[in-house]
């Protein structure tokens, strides 16, 4: 209900403001003490492994932003997911792994980006549930297991980074596709390498 203030000067209600997202500098802080094989990481004792304290800690700070994102969830598909990722991470809480199986982080910079124009007005990442196009500026990402895979890259990095699985199908992302080499493929090897021999 607006005062007589605002109808004086014709002042209307603004539009809801988009939900903004937990800070995860906890997290990508806590994630940077478990990994031990990220490059660019120095270590005192290059067999040290994370202890299951440490694990557990980056798990729930995980966690704590899917709780989060799960209080404000509309979508009972967005809300089926949230409640599916928050059990995973549960069980990593209760029994640690022994290291970090994710994706690092050239990995998700190297992610195929989706463009603005590509997105449709319905399109919603499927773990915050917020429509792509109601950021001005959508930071998209697909996933390499399937096209309709995509994600806010906010939403699905910390994922990424600590699970390296798609969270939708678990397929495992930081394998790395092998590359079968066709016959045509090794002609031109060889017709390359014989221009600078």
């Amino acid at each position: 209900m607006s005062n007589p203030y605002e109808v004086e000067h014709n002042i209307k209600e603004r539009p809801k403001a988009r939900t903004r997202r937990p800070s995860m500098s906890s997290f990508f802080n806590q994630l940077s003490q478990v990994e031990t094989d990220s490059p660019g990481q120095v270590h005192h004792n290059p067999h040290a492994i994370p202890t299951p304290v440490d694990m557990a800690a980056v798990n729930r700070l995980l966690q704590d932003q899917y709780l989060t994102l799960l209080q404000s969830a509309d979508n009972p598909q967005n809300s089926e997911l949230l409640n599916h990722l928050i059990e995973e991470l549960q069980q990593a809480i209760d029994s640690p792994p022994e290291k970090v199986a994710g994706v690092p982080q050239s990995y998700l910079d190297s992610l195929d980006r989706v463009p603005k124009k590509a997105l449709k007005k319905t399109d919603t990442c499927p773990i915050c549930g917020d429509a792509f196009l109601d950021d001005p500026y959508p930071l998209v990402v697909e996933l390499p297991c399937h096209k309709t895979h995509r994600f806010d890259l906010d939403c699905v990095g910390p994922w990424l980074r600590l699970n390296g699985t798609c969270p939708l199908d678990r397929k495992d992302l930081a394998k790395k596709k092998e590359v079968v080499k066709t016959k045509d493929d090794e002609d031109d090897e060889e017709d390359y390498e014989s221009m600078y021999a």
